[in-house]
């Protein structure tokens, strides 16, 4: 019995007729699958086919009547499908192939399937060998989905069906491709079977076929190739490479795996495919294929790479390549329409010729950009040795993926320019017309574009290999229509002195995706054209009207570099002024005319009658040229602020704090002056302190010598004036040679220290929300908050006791952590809480003061501050029909603290259908023009922003899909 069934395994291998028994002609089927495409752009119908390996040794006249198979739809639907073609793969297999189109009713998930009556003979895994009694069935799932356009399945160019030798580890890879580009992983399945005659509803329904086993588990596990201990049978689920690690016993094994359709992280749709591997016993050792790391390539070069292969017992051997790159179909015949747009891979020496071992090959695909993909391309390299003596040819695989990328954006220029309607900034870039784009997506409305990306400073970095689209630390500022190639950068948060560099990058449309290598940088720095201030500081302290009046005096440089194109003489600077640091509403103050005469006093202004006691200012500088006649904005120098100083009293001190907003920095020491005999009295410098800081403690000291020794206690009695002075410099070095050290003065302040019997801090607590034990539903429907606040009065602090003659509390509030905390309420000692009521988000932050008998305040407790608990869900399904059940995209129940919802819905394609923003979501599944939608898979980002702690913020960003399902109905 042995010896005849390895005769007829050795038959079916090298397909001898003469070794075949004739008992048995009702077997034939060895292996197959079902793929599908969508043809129609205007109806779901798509065209199904089955192929199916037949076995020709043991089973050739029953695969010859085999000329029709029932295929399951998935809807009820049953038929009766003609084989289209017959072809000999090999002498021991045919490939048989039985198509169909069919047009489904509406969009679904569908699982088509296909029967066939039996399985060939002596499969060693099922029924226990009897595997003739077990009929062949495969299954195909399928998501119908009109916005999925054309889709089709992957196709699978290597075919299932191979040998294999005891003790050696045999791998199987189905060069899977997917026409669409997208990704595919891969699982470990069980062969199928159906009960049940043609044209009942039990043949369309599968379980596992009878007394199934894994191969490498029919017999006790035997050892790896290795020589570990327990062999293995795994998939890898990226690149597809099943692998039996390894067979221990000769004979026909069947088993099966799955391929995963995914399209933007959703599951579309899974192959399943049955192979059948016969393992043989004998001297043959399989040929060996050197390792080939992974490629990655810009499209439209030329990718060659050696192959070589070695084989153990010195065989001649044939290298061939699989894959969609080649365009060849699994019994190596080329596809028509090809799978891709050409040129298409090659092997040299390849197919049917004979190397000796070692063998060299070579892999070449001269790609192009109509090639592009988001996905990288498969290739799998298989190599057959060609033993002597008639012995079963073995086989191995090697796999490696290649990854096109879109080359980078060429001739990246920049260029500091003049805008022709005014301004005074603008970056003109200029660069080559960039023409490596992939073919048109089909039903996408989605279009190539140029990302145009800044930032501030330049250097040499250079992306990594394979890297694309934008390195760290740029700006987009811009997308533009892939055929543009010139764009001016009139933003107006450019700046004079500043480098920028700018990048490029091309984006290509959904479903193929992706975006391409950055460009080169190009570095520009703004001209210097323009005058630049130099100097914002406060001579005298007072209002805008009566003999106090306050005076700042303003200075600049002259404009360098003015070219022809500038415009000419006379020239005007037009010194203009706004309230506040960050002021923005700026009126004119002057207007000096000028021809830049050398030896003219032009670049100074003293502005008087400002309320310098009260307010600080900013300043711009605009610098006019004349132009046919004509007085015309060529540039404005970078605003600057006076210097805002308080001076705040407390226990035996007096604390300074100053702030200032200037476009160069304040980087060496801030000197502190004091007058203790008022505004008249003469000024001491009585500190420096170190750049960057911004406030100082006054208890008296006089840390400067050098204009005489003012130290002394401070005296509740007495009040003391202050001003400071900032020093400075433009980070620029062409600015800094031009403006040298920059020193200002702030207005004068003036504070009395506290009194010594100030009341103690009290200490404050707040009931805090634990998000962690609230339930979701905490505050369902409540539009009203409160916070209870709680503190304690102190006895003794730092050692001393603290006045116990409190009048009152204060109570301070901040929406919004980082603002100022305002007086909201009072309460009477002794009492020691407070109820704040009416709020529409428990977020807060507050502290507390005691008032004593004497009406002075203590300092502030500490601040505490409270925040929200979160909460929003959205679903992932809904159906707008109009039977008021889920006819509405909203959240799931009880969204808390929810400020407003920015709602973006793209189609597959990536196209914006949906924008909407407001406190509250409510999609109606129509389009922002108010078209309907049709059904299908959609996908968001939600940007949901909390009425929380932080103004404008925590943000939320959440990003899913969602299954809109409507009827023909609600289409109407």
């Amino acid at each position: 019995m042995r010896s005849s069934y390895t005769g007829w395994l050795l038959a079916l291998l090298l397909g001898i007729g003469s070794l075949v028994p004739t008992a048995v002609q009702a077997t034939h089927v060895r292996a197959g699958e079902i793929t599908t495409k969508r043809i129609s752009n205007t109806s779901l119908t798509y065209e199904i086919t089955l192929t199916a390996y037949y076995d020709e040794i043991k089973g050739r006249d029953a695969a010859r009547d085999a000329n029709q198979v029932l295929f399951c739809l998935g809807d009820g639907v049953q038929r009766q499908v003609d084989r289209v073609s017959i072809r000999q793969l090999g002498r021991g297999t045919s490939i048989n192939t039985y198509k169909t189109t069919y047009t489904y009713g509406g969009q679904g998930t569908y699982n088509i399937s296909a029967r066939i009556i039996n399985r060939n003979d002596q499969t060693r895994n099922i029924n226990g060998g009897q595997s003739l009694e077990i009929n062949f069935f495969v299954t195909t799932i399928i998501s119908v989905i009109p916005t999925l356009g054309l889709n089709s399945t992957p196709v699978l160019l290597n075919p299932p069906v191979d040998s294999a030798r005891i003790g050696q580890k045999y791998c199987h890879n189905p060069a899977a491709y997917d026409i669409d580009g997208d990704s595919l992983s891969y699982r470990i399945a069980t062969p199928q079977q159906s009960n049940g005659n043609d044209n009942e509803a039990t043949a369309c329904q599968s379980f596992p076929v009878t007394r199934y086993q894994l191969p490498n588990l029919v017999i006790p596990p035997g050892k790896t190739e290795a020589g570990g201990s327990g062999a293995t049978f795994t998939v890898n689920p990226r690149t597809g490479d099943v692998c039996w690690d390894s067979p221990a016993e000769a004979g026909q094994y069947n088993y099966a795996f799955v391929i995963q359709e995914w399209r933007d992280g959703v599951l579309i749709g899974e192959i399943t495919r049955d192979v059948q591997v016969i393992v043989i016993d004998g001297p043959n050792k399989r040929p060996l294929i050197d390792p080939i790391a992974d490629i990655c390539a810009e499209a439209g070069t030329l990718i060659t790479q050696n192959v070589r292969v070695t084989d153990p017992d010195g065989n001649r051997v044939l290298t061939e390549g699989y894959g969609g790159p080649f365009n060849l179909t699994a019994d190596r015949v080329a596809y028509s329409p090809p799978l891709l747009p050409p040129a298409f891979a090659t092997i040299t020496p390849g197919g049917l010729i004979a190397q000796a071992s070692p063998a060299n090959s070579t892999f070449s695909w001269q790609t192009s950009c109509p090639q592009l993909r988001d996905e990288a391309y498969l290739i799998t390299i298989k190599a057959t040795d060609l033993p002597a003596n008639r012995a079963v040819a073995l086989n191995s695989y090697q796999s490696f993926q290649i990854q096109l990328i879109g080359p980078k954006p060429q001739n990246l220029t920049a260029q500091a320019v003049s805008p022709a309607t005014g301004g005074s900034r603008a970056i003109r870039l200029n660069w080559s017309a960039y023409n490596c784009l992939p073919p048109p997506v089909s039903g996408s409305n989605d279009t190539p574009k140029m990302l145009v990306y800044r930032k501030e400073g330049c250097n040499n970095a250079e992306p990594p290999p394979c890297f694309t689209g934008i390195l760290p630390g740029y700006t987009r500022i811009t997308i533009l229509p892939i055929n543009t190639t010139t764009y001016t950068d009139t933003s107006s948060s450019l700046r004079r002195g500043v480098s920028y560099s700018y990048r490029i990058v091309a984006q290509y449309p959904l479903p193929t995706g992706g975006q391409s290598v950055v460009s080169l940088q190009a570095c520009v720095s703004l001209p210097q054209t323009a005058p630049v201030l130099s100097q914002v500081t406060v001579d005298s302290t007072g209002g805008a009207t009566g003999p106090g009046r306050g005076v700042i005096t303003v200075r600049w440089t002259r404009p360098l570099g003015l070219n022809a194109g500038d415009g000419g003489g006379p020239y005007q600077y037009r010194l203009l002024r706004a309230p506040g640091l960050a002021g923005t509403a700026f009126t004119q103050v002057t207007a000096i005319n000028t021809t830049l005469a050398p030896g003219v006093v032009d670049t100074v202004f003293v502005d008087r009658g400002v309320a310098t006691a009260t307010t600080d200012y900013r300043y711009r500088l605009d610098f006019y040229t004349t132009v046919n006649g004509q007085l015309t904005p060529l540039d404005a120098a970078e605003p600057a602020s006076s210097v805002r100083l308080a001076a705040l009293g407390g226990l035996n001190q007096i604390t300074l704090n100053w702030q200032t907003n200037t476009p160069w920095s304040n980087d060496s020491p801030t000197r502190i002056f004091r007058s203790r005999r008022g505004q008249a009295g003469s000024f001491n410098a009585i500190a420096d302190v170190a750049p960057g800081t911004l406030n100082y403690v006054d208890t008296g000291a006089d840390l400067l010598a050098f204009d005489g020794v003012t130290a002394g206690t401070l005296s509740a009695d007495s009040s003391y004036c202050y001003r400071v002075q900032t020093v400075g410099q433009y980070a620029d070095l062409s600015l800094r040679a031009r403006t040298g050290s920059i020193r200002n003065f702030s207005p004068i302040q003036c504070a009395a220290p506290g009194d010594t019997t100030r009341p103690c801090p009290p200490a404050l607590t707040l009931d805090l929300l634990n998000c962690a034990s609230l339930a979701p539903t905490a505050f369902c429907n409540q539009t009203s908050f409160a916070n209870k606040l709680t503190w304690t009065y102190p006895a003794t602090a730092g050692g001393k006791a603290c006045d116990q003659r409190i009048a009152k509390y204060n109570i301070y509030y901040a929406r919004y952590q980082g603002d100022s905390l305002r007086l909201i309420a009072t309460v009477a000692a002794p009492t020691l809480t407070f109820l704040h009521q009416n709020l529409t988000s428990v977020a807060g932050c507050y502290y507390v003061t005691a008032v004593s008998l004497r009406g002075i305040e203590s300092l502030a407790s500490n601040i505490v501050c409270k925040d929200i608990c979160p909460n929003y869900a959205l679903p992932n399904t809904f159906t707008p029909n109009g039977d008021g059940k889920n006819d509405v995209f909203v959240a799931l129940a009880c969204p808390s603290f929810v400020e407003s919802v920015g709602f973006v819905v793209y189609n597959r394609w990536g196209a914006k259908v949906y924008e909407s923003s407001g406190p509250v979501l409510s999609w109606d599944g129509r389009s922002s023009n108010g078209g309907v939608l049709p059904g299908g898979v959609y996908f968001y980002e939600a940007r949901v922003v909390y009425a929380g702690l932080v103004r404008g913020g925590p943000v939320q960003v959440l990003k899913g899909s969602i299954l809109l399902i409507r009827d023909a109905q609600a289409m109407r």
